[in-house]
């Protein structure tokens, strides 16, 4: 498999008045076309940080991050933008559903923003409908449980048929029922269709689903 995502010593820290608080400690990692690769670690040890770098999301103080060859920052602000909305699709804790639009509105978003051919809309239906909330496409975020709701922002994250899913927490607000069923259809969804998953968790169940595995510890890699 050719690799299609490669970090070269990451690092990052934030800085809180005079306090410089080091998140990333020179992570390298390579991720396959098609994987499924679950980050672990405890609350604070960088994780989510990895994951909105890897994605375009946030800047490193140093490090390379290539996606398919190309330097994911080493583009324009502009090209950047495109990039995370045509290769990439995010999955978050927090779901980020739009409260003011129905989940058809919300799923159709990332199609609708690329001014894509076709009907956005209907696409956005029939992910609905694998994600089984077809009976739910009028209803608005705040009408829908917080499982519902995170298999809704997994059908946004798919919408646009990205090369890689990134996964932060997906079921860290839910309960253990709940979660299975939004990592059931993550996997037979994302993974499924050759998608490849870069997934953010701190539970070993979540992991194990995962065909490999990297441990975060105080910003590094072990």
């Amino acid at each position: 498999m050719e690799t299609i995502l490669q970090a070269e010593n990451i690092e990052r820290s934030y800085t809180i008045g005079k306090t410089t608080l080091e998140v990333l400690n020179g992570v390298s990692l390579e991720v396959k076309a098609g994987e499924t690769v679950a980050i672990m670690g405890e609350s604070g040890s960088g994780k989510s940080t990895l994951l909105h770098v890897l994605g375009g999301l946030d800047n490193p103080k140093a490090g390379k991050v290539h996606f398919k060859g190309d330097s994911v920052y080493g583009m324009s602000p502009a090209r950047r933008s495109r990039f995370r909305a045509e290769s990439v699709g995010f999955v978050f804790q927090s779901f980020h559903l739009l409260p003011e639009l129905d989940i058809l509105e919300n799923v159709a978003l990332p199609a609708m923003a690329r001014r894509s051919a076709g009907n956005p809309k209907e696409r956005a239906a029939e992910l609905l409908k694998e994600v089984g909330l077809g009976e739910r496409i009028g209803h608005r975020p705040q009408e829908l449980s917080g499982g519902e709701q995170q298999r809704a922002a997994l059908a946004r994250a798919l919408m646009n048929e990205p090369d890689i899913v990134f996964a932060d927490e997906p079921t860290g607000n839910l309960d253990s029922k709940t979660g299975d069923k939004v990592l059931h259809y993550l996997f037979q969804l994302a993974v499924g269709r050759g998608h490849t998953l870069v997934l953010v968790t701190h539970s070993k169940d979540v992991a194990a689903r995962c065909s490999r595995r990297l441990v975060l510890k105080d910003g590094f890699l072990v």
